[in-house]
């Protein structure tokens, strides 16, 4: 085969691949079937016949578990020391990845890939840590298990039924420079199990009976040499492919069968299976489309795909490719794969055709086994002598090879009527090329069948009305039958020529739009967050390209099949056959084995471990949705409107875990604040009932036990509160209920609440006038207030002021500057001259169970302060709190001011009547305040 001049993609995609890995290091792992095959003790080998040819080693972290012989290897070797992390009242050792990056070492070993790292370690896996390594330029060697690939975890908790929770992605496994296999039979297994050699003899015991058995062993054993023989052969591809290298290596038995329109195709597809499969290879069925056989793909389409159906249910892969001969595409695809058997059918009555094809095949590549397949005698109808050639029945049905002929015949006529008068100023040579000219241009742009007609027609004109004698076929001078001759071959030549680039042209135009559409998709999907925004694009993009109509159903909360599109669903939808495809995770419907009188195609959009939703599809051409081209653009598009899908769906996953995550850490804060808080208050209520249950105490005494109990049950009265109060503002179960009120009245009714806590601390009121009459939720603001005063008399001792100021205030509407408008706001300051906030935790005293003072003997949970401030956001305002000089603290409320005369809800009557208060009350208001303002 000549030489083929390399694709300069995959050049740039080499040099961008040796740039990536320049300065990166070398990863080396020496892969297992499971535990006890030798991988750590191979591992230092390795390192010290490394070491000994000069290079720097150094032992990041090696798991001996105890085994002697492993042990004794470390001796000799550099071994960093181990990060000491607390967890959990815990001091445990972990990789010092920090340590390994400061000391660089040429080759660093780091022991099992996929250990899960300690929580709050720089990285949650240990695989992480290797890729930083990789990226500052260090080797590393490396351990793991055939388990713990993420790809094979179904499989392995499927045969040893144990799930291994610590794996690693496919792809870094992949990406390794170098993969030696440590293998030992199962029964050599046993026997160090047995010995002691792999685990403690009470642990052998268990293992052997459960994971360790025989059966699992051997599996697992498959599994590992099926997994490393893959990487070997993607390492020959890619060296192949680096080399250029384009002759066959038959490393594998693979097989392509190479099948035609011609009948007993599914005979030949039966044998290439049974060849497969007692060969254990994979195999291949394609068909190739060229020039010359485009009709015959377009008449027989259905036995092509009725044919390629049959080989991917017998496990072939499958396709329609396009080249300009049959052999250059058999063998072009067979190189590609490194494919070294072709299986062609043999036909009686048409062997010169086989015949051919093998030669062709042979010239291309004599390197290549070809396998003929003898076939039964095609029996001819009687009518079948007359008919014309395919491709001739073919042009002369289709309506675009018609018009190529009415072109052909007008094109040969504008020549003809053009030149004829002209013939004594033109040569005759020149007249040829015209003709040529029209021939070129009906080849090209109408396909094979009008240029031939065009190139008999051309060769008819010049000998009737340029030859002499003219009007005649008679030729004058024999030299005029060798221009004919010349002129028909030339005329055949450029059609053959022109059909194959235009065949070419078409192919590479169809390819070019298939890869954008599909780029076109991929951006659509990946700018989408919701899965309604993904069904959405996806159902434009397949209404577009391949379906006249689209619909996909997703299971809801209940796990109940509905539909998501908005569009209307069409009577041809089966809500049951969707049913069943989301429960088989199978295709069902219209071009599948199952429920095939369904009209519409459904498929199972599904990852490895669920069903994501299910896709119905009305094709928009039966016949071009059947073709296997057209069913690979579908499977692409199901795979990323899938991971679309999935991406999404783990988001929530990762949400709803982190919000059960922060779930379980406030509930167990609330249980551990609880368990301390109220069990204080309760002991005191237990001691003060037994103290007042006895018959010696003055009745005085007993008074003052009954105030103290009450006082400790208003303690238990207001963490429930506030807990309460708490749950309903995050469930949302909190309404406002606005309504004016007096400011002084809430401020008193809660000093008098805390009056006997109050004992010799002075508390000064001071509200503007302004704001005495305010419109909000009283029992909101009356809890925020009472948080407030209560953190301020826990905080501050027996002789301290308490100050509650009142104003109005203006502020600065950011959300109109354009107009320069304020807003007008009032401002409710609770200031103490204790000993302050500890400085920096201004902003932090409002988080959930936080103290200012964590010594501090004063009872809490810690969420007065978080509550006040979320109540305070909740009637639409803000809560901050600072401290004071010489020493203090201050906590300011502001909140929206609504004046009366700016409310639209109030009518004219209302606001009259408002005005007219009964001076009595307003007089009881003021002396109940100012009775207040003296007890205090």
């Amino acid at each position: 085969m000549s030489e083929q001049r390399p694709n300069p993609e995959d050049l740039l995609q080499q040099i961008k691949q040796q740039e990536n890995t320049r300065n990166r290091g070398k990863l080396k792992i020496f892969f297992g079937s499971s535990a006890g095959v030798g991988k750590t003790y191979d591992m230092l080998s390795a390192a010290h016949r490394d070491q000994a040819h000069g290079l720097d080693i150094l032992v990041g972290i090696v798991e001996t578990h105890g085994r002697s012989e492993t042990a004794a290897l470390l001796d000799g070797l550099t071994i960093l020391p181990l990060r000491q992390v607390e967890y959990r009242e815990q001091t445990l050792a972990e990789f010092d990845i920090d340590g390994a990056l400061a000391r660089h070492p040429d080759i660093l070993l780091v022991d099992e890939l996929a250990h899960s790292n300690i929580p709050g370690s720089r990285h949650p896996k240990r695989w992480h840590d290797v890729e930083e390594l990789l990226k500052a330029g260090i080797s590393v060697y490396t351990t793991v298990n055939v388990q713990h690939l993420e790809s094979l975890n179904d499989v392995v908790n499927q045969i040893t039924g144990v799930v291994v929770q610590e794996t690693i992605p496919d792809w870094f496994f992949d990406q390794a420079n170098e993969v030696v296999l440590v293998d030992l039979p199962a029964d050599e297994l046993l026997a160090r199990l047995h010995d002691g050699k792999v685990y403690i003899p009470s642990q052998a015991k268990h293992a052997i009976e459960n994971f360790f058995r025989k059966g699992n062993l051997i599996a697992l054993r498959e599994l590992a040499l099926r997994r490393t023989a893959d990487l070997v052969d993607a390492d020959m591809r890619d060296y192949r492919n680096q080399s250029r290298i384009s002759s066959i290596w038959n490393t594998t038995d693979q097989l392509l069968v190479g099948i035609s329109t011609r009948a007993h195709s599914e005979r030949l597809i039966r044998h290439a299976a049974r060849l497969a499969s007692s060969l254990h290879s994979q195999w291949y069925v394609i068909y190739v489309e060229t020039p010359r056989n485009a009709y015959e793909l377009s008449k027989n389409k259905q036995s092509i795909l009725e044919a390629l159906r049959l080989a991917d249910e017998l496990g072939a892969k499958t396709e329609i490719i396009s080249a300009i001969s049959v052999a250059e595409g058999l063998v072009s695809y067979a190189h590609q794969f490194n494919i070294g058997r072709i299986i062609i059918g043999q036909n009686h009555s048409r062997f010169y055709y086989n015949q051919s094809l093998v030669k062709q095949i042979s010239q291309q590549d004599i390197n290549l086994d070809l396998i003929l397949v003898n076939q039964a005698k095609q029996t001819k109808s009687p009518s079948s002598k007359r008919q014309l050639p395919t491709w001739d029945m073919a042009a002369l049905a289709s309506k675009d090879n018609r018009i190529g002929y009415l072109m052909a015949i007008l094109g040969c006529t504008l020549v003809t009527v053009s030149l004829v008068a002209l013939t004594r100023w033109f040569d005759l040579a020149n007249v040829v090329m015209l003709y040529l000219l029209v021939i070129v241009f009906i080849s090209v742009r109408f396909g094979r069948a009008p240029g031939i007609f065009a190139a008999l027609l051309s060769v008819i004109s010049f000998d009737l009305f340029f030859v002499e004698p003219k009007l005649s076929f008679s030729v004058s001078d024999v030299q005029y039958l060798v221009t004919f001759a010349v002129m028909i071959v030339v005329s055949l030549i450029i059609n053959n020529l022109a059909v194959g680039l235009r065949f070419q042209a078409q192919n590479a135009r169809r390819r070019e739009q298939q890869a954008i559409s599909m780029s076109h998709l991929a951006q659509s999907l990946s700018a989408a967050r919701k899965n309604e925004e993904i069904i959405n694009q996806a159902i434009i993009w397949l209404t577009k390209h391949i379906a006249s109509k689209a619909l996909i159903a997703m299971p809801n909360a209940d796990g109940k099949l509905t539909m998501v599109s908005e569009s209307s669903i069409p009577s041809e939808f089966n809500w049951n056959v969707t049913q069943w495809v989301f429960d088989h995770k199978e295709s069902a419907g219209l071009a599948t084995h199952t429920l095939a009188a369904n009209p519409m195609h459904y498929r199972a959009l599904a990852t490895s471990s669920q069903v994501m939703a299910v896709l119905a599809l009305m094709p928009t051409d039966i016949d071009n949705f059947n073709q296997p081209e057209q069913q690979r653009t579908l499977d692409v598009a199901i795979a990323q409107i899938t991971l679309a899908l999935e991406r999404v769906y783990y988001a929530k996953v990762a949400q709803n875990a982190l919000i059960k995550v922060e779930s379980e850490r406030l509930r167990g804060s609330l249980l551990s604040a609880l368990s301390h808080d109220i069990r204080t208050p309760i002991t005191v209520l237990s001691g003060l009932a037994a103290c007042l249950a006895s018959q010696n105490l003055a009745p005085a005494a007993q008074k003052q036990l009954a105030i103290d109990i009450e006082q400790q049950a208003n303690v238990i009265q207001r963490l429930v509160i506030n807990i309460l109060d708490y749950v309903a503002l995050q469930s949302g179960g909190m309404k406002l209920n606005k309504q004016w009120v007096s400011l002084e009245e809430i401020i008193g009714s809660n000093i008098r609440q805390l009056e006997p806590y109050l004992q010799n601390r002075q508390v000064k009121i001071d509200v503007a006038s302004a704001v005495d009459f305010i419109y909000t939720d009283e029992l909101i603001l009356a809890r925020i207030l009472n948080n407030l005063l209560t953190n301020a008399i826990n905080y501050t001792p027996d002789n301290a002021a308490i100050t509650i100021q009142a104003t109005l205030t203006n502020q600065h509407n950011t959300q109109n500057l354009q107009n320069n408008k304020t807003v007008q706001s009032y401002q409710i300051t609770v200031t103490d001259n204790g000993q302050g906030l500890p400085v920096g935790m201004e902003a932090q005293i409002f988080e959930r169970f936080t103290r200012g003072d964590s010594e501090s003997n004063t009872t809490g949970l810690g969420l007065g302060l978080a509550l006040s401030r979320d109540l305070v956001q909740h009637l639409g305002g803000t809560l901050s709190a600072s401290n004071i000089q010489p020493h203090g603290a201050q906590f300011v409320i502001v909140l929206p001011w609504q004046p009366l005369e700016n409310l639209d809800i109030f009518d004219d009557k209302f606001t009259s009547n408002v005005t007219q208060i009964d001076t009595s009350i307003v007089a009881n208001i003021t002396t109940n305040i100012a009775t207040n303002s003296e007890n205090s």
